[in-house]
């Protein structure tokens, strides 16, 4: 399944030019044009779906693989001290594109994101959730 419309789709289809990395048969990988880092790529399915899970877990097992090729080579060349894998799944989860990619960002010491950590407001708030997740999961 592939929409006309998606930018990634038409990447995946050659009509718009990439600097592709690797490629399989359910998956490409490509330098993202508009870079956190330099280096940054993306890991993109071949098939359209706006949402991970949305992904068949036959999709989902050529992905990660790829995810981690694309990781050990910005290690081994750029040289990096590490790496992000970030992967965003709607407008509010800052998704810019509506089709499933992963981010592969290189990080360097001293160069670090500001990740700034929540709170719940109560052990009672946290035991909700918790009930909320494993009910439905029958866990």
């Amino acid at each position: 399944m592939t929409d006309p419309e998606c930018v990634f789709c038409r990447i995946i289809a050659g009509q718009i030019p990439a600097k592709v990395l690797f490629e399989n048969e359910e998956a490409i990988a490509f330098l993202d044009i508009a870079p956190f880092e330099p280096g940054h790529a993306l890991v993109v399915p071949k098939m359209h779906a706006a949402l991970f899970t949305e992904l068949p877990d036959s999709v989902l097992s050529h992905l990660m693989p790829l995810v981690k090729r694309v990781a050990s080579l910005l290690l081994e060349r750029l040289p990096c001290d590490g790496f992000n894998i970030l992967q965003n799944n709607g407008r509010c989860a800052t998704q810019v594109v509506p089709h499933v990619h992963f981010h592969v960002v290189p990080r360097w010491n001293g160069r670090a994101i500001n990740w700034i950590s929540g709170a719940y407001a109560s052990a009672e708030e946290m035991e909700s959730v918790y009930r909320k997740l494993t009910a439905a999961a029958g866990v």
